[in-house]
């Protein structure tokens, strides 16, 4: 069954096509969250991830034959993200450390995030890439790049983008104004 074949018939729908594009790539996508050195259930959830922003992008696939690197590329983004994430925790070995966690809310909070934030934190999350998606090159991949390789400098983002050294900070200031204001006359439409 052809990607194009395949999209329509799952947009029409049909179990069988959705079943053979899990078929088709839930090995490489597993494959690719695996080099972020994620726990079980974390693989399992940038991978579902990945399948769930396809559900919600399935309509706006223009290349078909592009569906394989867009969902690994999207699995990356979801990897990364819960990579960092759970860079950032802090865990508790110390019993006399949970104590402080209850006497300092904001410590407390920290440790155990509202819900409703962690929801709000996600959708927040969403709308960003979504407008970095609408976004024209160089925005677009200088955000990616960005995302994916928090750890690089400037000089190999530069080069990564194939432009020069001197022209990479300018150039990520021009396009963090225009996703500023992209996203705030976002905010701003009813």
């Amino acid at each position: 069954m052809s990607d194009q074949h395949a999209i329509d018939a799952a947009l029409a729908g049909d179990q069988a096509a959705w079943d053979a594009l899990v078929n088709r790539f839930s090995g490489p996508l597993w494959s690719v969250v695996r080099a972020y050195d994620l726990s079980a259930a974390d693989a399992a959830d940038a991978v579902q991830g990945a399948w769930l922003r396809l559900v919600e992008s399935l309509h706006t696939i223009r290349d078909p034959d592009r569906i394989g690197p867009w969902l690994f590329t999207t699995a990356k983004r979801e990897a990364a993200l819960l990579s960092r994430r759970n860079r950032g925790e802090r865990l508790i070995a110390d019993p006399a450390d949970a104590e402080h966690a209850r006497a300092d809310p904001a410590l407390a909070e920290h440790l155990h995030p509202d819900p409703a934030v962690a929801v709000l934190t996600a959708d927040e999350g969403r709308r960003l890439w979504r407008a970095v998606e609408e976004m024209h090159e160089p925005c677009r991949s200088l955000f990616r790049l960005m995302a994916t390789s928090p750890e690089a400098g400037v000089h190999q983002l530069a080069g990564r983008l194939g432009m020069p050294r001197g022209s990479y900070g300018p150039t990520r200031g021009r396009c963090l104004n225009r996703l500023r204001t992209m996203l705030t006359a976002q905010e701003a439409t009813p």
